[in-house]
């Protein structure tokens, strides 16, 4: 008897053996989905790993980490960036740059972009200098601030720590009549700590410096804080590398320390000397 082509198009017209390799491709599909949803754990195990600053793999190398320290050292003395913790008013205040166009859709890959391009040509009417750093450091710093720029809140996990707060180191302490208060070597409008101790009578201060960043540091008498009506009681010369010195006739009581460079005591730089 002649079949049909509708009987050889059936699976029932065929014997088990005939119909059992149709199931092999079922296998496959089934372990096909299986490795899809390994690959797919993996890649949202990359996305938890570089939200909180760790390296991510492949060409798109960049590290979070990273980027904030080279963004506070190199443009926090410059620029505003909440979640950085920079004050900077010589450049944009870059959360306000961008929040607008973040609001209307803008995506953070284009502000990273944009950073990115910034950062490796400046404009030649700004203050950014030219190579401020290499090809490397400049993605890891477009993309910490592409992923925090203009965000409420605070940095969390691993790029919580990654820069001591402004003025957070132990109080420098007076002795045989030297005081040595640093300017933060990393960059930040800041001193290493807020808070000195000393006694009545001459001394030397030293600040170190080696930022890289303009520094100076005056004294006048009473804690006045971002602002103060002075006069100034002395002041040492304004450097950028080594050590600058400026010698005082103290008494005791409250004085307050700060830096003279133009916008610094106003964006933190300044503490609290307590003379017995």
């Amino acid at each position: 008897m002649t079949r049909s082509p509708a009987a050889d198009a059936c699976p029932h017209g065929t014997s088990p053996a005939q119909r059992l390799p149709a199931r092999r491709p079922a296998r496959r599909c089934a372990l096909r989905a299986r490795t899809l949803r390994a690959l797919a754990a993996l890649a949202l195990l990359a996305l938890a790993q570089g939200a909180v600053g760790c390296s991510l793999k492949g060409a798109d190398n960049v590290n979070e980490i990273t980027g904030k320290r080279q963004f506070v050292a190199k443009c926090g003395s410059c620029h505003i960036l909440a979640r950085a913790g920079t004050k900077g008013i010589v450049g944009p205040n870059l959360d306000e740059a961008f929040r607008q166009g973040l609001s209307e859709g803008e995506a953070r890959s284009t502000v990273r972009g944009i950073v990115e391009e910034q950062i490796q040509i400046p404009n030649p009417e700004g203050a950014m200098p030219k190579n401020l750093v290499n090809a490397a450091r400049r993605r890891d710093i477009a993309a910490y601030v592409s992923s925090v720029v203009a965000r409420p809140g605070q940095d969390k996990g691993l790029l919580a720590t990654a820069v001591q707060a402004p003025g957070a180191g132990k109080p420098a302490v007076e002795k045989a009549g030297k005081l040595q208060i640093p300017a933060s070597p990393t960059g930040q409008l800041a001193y290493a700590t807020a808070k000195a101790l000393g006694k009545a009578g001459p001394v030397s201060v030293e600040m170190p410096n080696m930022s890289g960043v303009t520094h100076n540091i005056a004294f006048e008498a009473g804690e006045h804080g971002s602002s103060g009506p002075g006069p100034v009681l002395g002041s040492s010369k304004i450097i950028s590398k080594g050590t600058a010195t400026v010698s005082l006739a103290l008494k005791p009581g409250a004085y307050t320390f700060f830096c003279e460079v133009p916008g610094h005591r106003q964006a933190g730089m300044y503490g609290t000397l307590s003379v017995k």
